[in-house]
């Protein structure tokens, strides 16, 4: 393992990184707030009101994997219980089988290609079915919409691999909100550019590693197994993106739990036998530690409703579960990073604070990477 003096050299050093960096995994991360400005230009020329005309659907049934479907976890937290229209994420390559006129399918893929998107969108024109497509540009995808006649948000060639969630979660975003599903202001584009964009100003390459939020929180998951607790449904859609980007990226495992319905087995895991053991004993040998310790890495929403708990014998809200959890850590030293500070500086609304949130991890990710030296090898 890397040391992490050795580490913080790397990430203070632009000429290694961008040498590690052969994908530019880090300018894309940094352009995200462009990304989801480009991307609202491109779906308002796609032509919405081809699908929206009709009125409010039965359902939502979004064909997506990894990112596309974060992005369709995200929408359907943001819309809560209370949603007027169901919300289905599947993987493709079959539609359901009730799938109907009355409901309206997104196939959201980076590539546009492959049978997973290109068969759904054709079941769907057979079965007259209203479709949005989100993939590459002069993709397969594209021609099935075309022969359905339904709007297609063609994305650029530069769209890195990885790095594309907001490429594909601002066309649902537009679309819930020209359905009458979500308010203006809640998927208001410009204001979570902007939050994306004061994220990269703090944690791109540029900026030191000791005023760097992202750089810092990459050094404390070089030796660590972060454990990821996750605020309600929002922030819990946010951590399997977080989980997937430590795991795909810098290939490190990070288990995420929802609260406050997975709280048991998070305090299980903060205490068990993972948990440092004699951490508060400075003459211990260090010699005996684990290679790697537990941290627990927080992520909130704290607009979250959740009444999931209200028929259990001890009912508690996301927030009072966290509380919990965060104390837990604490009884057994594991230290925290708190991914959730980074949400509430600057940024008005649930989503807004998200994206900050969900930057300032990205960014970690690929620092955590390029630490490592991940990105250079075959199959990258």
């Amino acid at each position: 393992m890397i040391p992490p003096e050795l580490a913080e050299e790397v990430l203070d050093d632009l000429e290694v990184m961008r040498a590690r960096d052969p994908h530019g995994l880090l300018l894309a991360v940094a352009g995200a707030g462009a990304q989801v400005r480009e991307t609202a230009r491109l779906t308002r020329e796609a032509g919405l009101d081809r699908i929206t005309g009709g009125g409010r659907p039965r359902g939502l049934v979004i064909v997506a994997r990894r990112e596309g479907a974060v992005a369709a976890s995200v929408l359907r937290a943001l819309l809560g219980p209370a949603s007027p229209v169901t919300v289905d994420v599947v993987p493709g390559p079959a539609l359901p089988v009730w799938t109907g006129p009355s409901d309206v399918v997104v196939v959201a893929t980076r590539t546009g290609a492959g049978a997973y998107a290109v068969g759904p969108a054709y079941e769907a024109a057979r079965r007259g079915v209203s479709l949005l497509g989100v993939g590459a540009e002069d993709a397969p995808l594209a021609a099935a919409c075309s022969i359905a006649r339904a709007p297609y948000v063609a994305l650029p060639a530069a769209r890195v691999r990885h790095t594309t969630l907001w490429s594909l979660l601002t066309p649902m975003l537009l679309l819930a909100s020209d359905l009458g599903l979500l308010r203006g202001d809640v998927a208001d584009p410009e204001t979570t550019a902007a939050a994306l964009d004061a994220a990269a100003q703090e944690c791109g390459p540029a900026a030191p590693t000791f005023t760097n939020p992202a750089k810092t929180l990459a050094l404390e998951l070089l030796d660590s197994l972060p454990v990821i607790a996750a605020e309600g449904p929002l922030a819990a859609a946010a951590a399997g993106r977080i989980a997937d980007q430590l795991a795909t990226l810098a290939g490190l495992p990070a288990p995420d739990f929802r609260l406050p319905d997975q709280r048991v087995a998070a305090c299980a895991v903060l205490g068990g036998p993972l948990a440092p053991e004699d951490a508060d004993d400075f003459f211990r040998d260090r010699a005996d530690d684990a290679e790697r310790r537990l941290r627990l890495l927080t992520i909130r929403d704290a607009a979250a409703v959740d009444d999931e708990g209200a028929g259990e014998r001890e009912p508690r809200s996301a927030g009072e579960a966290m509380e919990e959890v965060l104390r837990t850590a604490a009884t057994h030293t594991v230290p925290v990073s708190d991914l959730a500070a980074q949400g509430q500086a600057g940024s008005d609304g649930r989503l807004p604070r998200l994206a900050r949130q969900l930057a300032v991890a990205d960014f970690s990710a690929v620092y955590l990477a390029l630490a490592l030296d991940t990105q250079r090898g075959p199959g990258r």
